[in-house]
């Protein structure tokens, strides 16, 4: 810099000589050497460039690097690393600069600061990629995601400069990953202004309304937790507990969040304020003892509400969270919420990961945050190559909310709330879940699909006649269980594969052909398959025998497309029939070969989606229409559907010929309606029929018998029409059974 100072160069020295005088951990000789080193590289680089705010744009990587240490208490690589995350991405600087400048570590933090910056860059091919080598970079270094919420923070809070639109863009994407990141990482504070800033700039007018109805109520809650607190702290100076309380309003955002989930005004939150009360622990006593026994005087005072203890001292939260909360009733008739922590928990509390490595010892156990770096990497294992898929997933599995069950022997699994029998069985074991039939829950028997709650101690039952099935990916909630199920799909498909392609070649061996892209081309159409993976997967699960090999080779095998729609029609109405026949003859000309719905293990690429309104299913008489705004999206309705009727009628433009395929893989949910008369066992029976017999999933079963007689519905799921008629058939041949019919919809 030149002796004589312009104002922004004034300004700059004063806020990089403020990060230097409160850099908390730099203690050791070098250190604030190292950091001028890395702030005159920032400063050259950067020169010149300036924020949408008209500042020098050094002063941002400065602000951030003073985040980093005066509010994280991160150390002098973090700092030098807040100081040039932006070197690498911004200027000519490149990573093999930063590591010759600065050595390895550095620039490999700098390395993953870089690429989390294209996460949502919705135009990156390598955005799934780019993600993934982040979170491989936060598994092996934690400080990347810790300055890189920093930078976000410092963002957030100078959002004002940028337009609306911004402004919009940067609180959603900050609502989306990096508040749930910061409270997965264990910084409240942090995420809470982030929170509230993301609702700031959404939302300015709620923001401001709830802003100052919390001020105006300022004095009067100031005086309530004094007289609140009053007798608490007689009670712990009287056993000479050394002790801070203070009292803390619940975040703006939090607030409007709880406003918008429970349907309710600002005067019914109760739980606004909370007393935080934080102890010196005895060295000889537990600290988990200390705050039960805390937790007792407090409770000798004011009523507790006992479904409202949070014991967080006796299991943690995944981000290392520990206290103990309880809500008790408060002098004037209002619930008060009290947080009890030692002066190591409050630490680990206000900051975060940052922390939890300051009271970890080479002897300490593993604790939820290692857990949860563990997790990472084993989420990265298996990446989805879908970007948004596996950012959605990851989100889900590390930011949700948790439940904690028990094994069998004590031991405990932490879960995503709504997680299942099957997830539970996953996160045991791959094995484990491929194998599951059922399981017991507290002793009591469950299918795969219940829903586990924190406390529940669950031994899964399995067999090693079970293969993991494609209605199960509905089953589950966890990355883990997912990918596992997924990738045992696509093995079994493999094998099927494989198979139906050593049968095919052996066929044409019989007429003494050998297999080439000529006679595949032959029997995709005649097959009515749209590739050769598809017909050696139908050909190795045995639905086409091949037996009319030669005949098929031999004949014509080019499709025609004759008279579908009063073939299709035929079943339905006149007036069904009539609208068809005025569709043929007025769009002859765009009439072409159908097209086919087959089974995709993956149904987020499905082309096709079914008809709520008549839940067709394979094998019965379907129609197609195209969306009138996405013209990709078909929806197919039964062909007799009054839906579909009604749309040939007014919008036959937008007719679109199907056809089913074989399909076997994918399961299909009807209803089927039963009667008869009441007999002993004719229940026993009736399940038999379905379950033993023809190998049918029940997804739910109602039946009461009166004076006598029986009814009810049954909800199962078949491959297709002819599944489901053979069970007709199969039910009505029960004694005692007087009808059997599929209801047509379910709602």
């Amino acid at each position: 810099m030149s002796s004589t100072l312009s104002a922004e160069e004034i300004q700059i020295k004063r806020e990089f000589n403020e990060l230097l005088e409160n850099c908390q951990r730099c203690n050791k000789r070098g250190d604030k050497a190292l950091i001028r080193k890395a702030f005159k590289i920032a400063y050259d680089a950067h020169k010149g460039a300036l924020r949408a705010s008209g500042e020098p744009y050094i002063l941002h990587p400065i602000a951030v690097a003073r985040i980093v240490t005066q509010e994280m208490g991160l150390g002098v690589k973090a700092i030098v690393s807040a100081l040039l995350h932006d070197v690498v991405e911004d200027t000519d600087f490149t990573l093999e600069d930063i590591e010759n400048h600065f050595g390895s570590k550095i620039a490999a933090i700098v390395d993953g600061l870089t690429k989390i910056s294209g996460v949502f860059d919705k135009n990156s091919n390598l955005q799934a990629e780019n993600f993934r080598k982040m979170l491989l970079t936060l598994s092996d270094d934690v400080r990347v995601i810790l300055i890189k919420l920093a930078d976000r923070l410092h963002n957030m809070r100078t959002l004002g400069a940028l337009s609306t639109a911004r402004q919009m863009k940067l609180s959603a994407e900050t609502l989306y990953l990096y508040a749930p990141l910061a409270h997965r990482m264990g910084f409240y504070t942090l995420k809470n202004e982030l929170e509230d800033l993301s609702l700031k700039y959404r939302y300015p007018k709620i923001f401001q309304e709830l802003s100052d109805k919390i001020k105006s109520q300022e004095k009067s809650h100031e005086a309530f937790i004094r007289e609140f607190a009053k007798p608490i702290k007689e009670q712990l100076e009287k056993n000479s507990i050394p002790y801070d309380i203070s009292g803390r309003y619940k975040s703006i955002y939090s607030i409007w969040h709880k406003m918008q989930t429970k349907n309710i005004p600002f005067e019914e939150v109760y739980d606004l304020m909370a007393i935080r009360i934080v102890f010196d622990p005895l060295p000889t006593i537990p600290e988990k003892t200390q705050c039960w026994n805390i937790y007792s005087m407090i409770t000798d005072i004011y009523m507790p509400k006992p479904e409202r203890i949070r014991d967080w001292v006796s299991t943690p939260k995944a981000n290392g969270y520990e206290a103990l909360h309880a809500t008790v009733m408060g002098p004037k008739g209002n619930w008060m919420e009290v947080q009890i922590r030692s002066r190591r928990m409050d630490d680990i509390a206000e900051r975060g990961f940052a922390a939890h490595w300051k009271y970890k010892t080479e002897n300490s156990q593993e604790n939820e945050l290692d857990k949860w770096l563990k997790r990472i990497r084993e989420l990265l294992a298996n990446p989805n190559p879908d970007a948004l898929e596996f950012l959605d997933d990851f989100k889900l599995n590390l930011f949700a909310s948790e439940i904690f069950v028990f094994t069998p022997k004590g031991d405990t699994i932490t879960l995503p709330v709504n997680s299942t029998i099957l997830d539970f069985a996953y996160e045991i074991h791959s094995a484990i879940g491929h194998k599951a039939i059922g399981a017991k829950v507290n002793h009591k028997l469950v299918p795969l699909n219940h829903l586990l709650k924190s406390g529940d101690q669950v031994e899964v039952i399995t067999s090693d006649t079970y293969r993991p099935r494609l209605d199960w990916l509905d089953n589950v909630v966890t990355l883990k269980a997912k990918t596992a199920i997924k990738d045992a799909l696509k093995a079994d498909n493999k094998d099927r594969m494989v198979k139906g392609k050593k049968v095919l070649e052996e066929k044409l061996l019989e007429i003494k052909l050998r297999p080439n892209a000529r006679i595949i081309q032959k029997l995709l159409p005649a097959y009515e398959l749209s590739n050769k993976d598809e017909l050696y997967s139908k050909i190795g699960m045995g639905l086409l025998p091949l037996d009319d090999l030669y005949q098929v080779l031999k004949q014509n095998t080019k499709s025609k497309w004759v008279n579908y729609w009063s073939l299709q029609l035929g079943k339905s109405s006149a007036k069904s029939k009539a609208s068809a026949s005025v569709n043929s003859r007025q769009h002859k000309t765009n009439v072409k070969t159908p097209i086919l719905l087959k089974e995709n293990l993956d149904s987020a690429t499905t082309d096709y989606a079914i008809a709520k309104c008549c839940n067709p299913i394979p094998g019965d008489n379907v129609i197609g229409f195209r969306d009138i705004i996405d013209e990709d999206k078909i929806t197919i309705h039964q062909a007799k559907c009054p839906n579909a009727i009604k749309l040939l009628s007014s919008q036959s433009e937008l007719l679109v010929p199907v056809k089913w395929t074989t399909h076997k893989l994918l399961s299909f949910l009807v209803k089927v309606a039963i009667n008869g008369i009441d007999r002993f066992g004719i229940y026993n029976d009736i399940t038999t029929v379905i379950c033993k017999e023809l190998n049918v999933n029940i997804r739910t079963i109602n039946l009461s018998s009166h004076d006598g007689v029986w009814d009810g519905t049954m909800d199962l799921y078949v491959h297709d029409a002819k599944d489901l008629n053979n069970l007709i058939g199969s039910l009505s041949k029960v004694k005692g059974v007087d009808a059997v019919k599929r209801v047509e919809v379910i709602s």
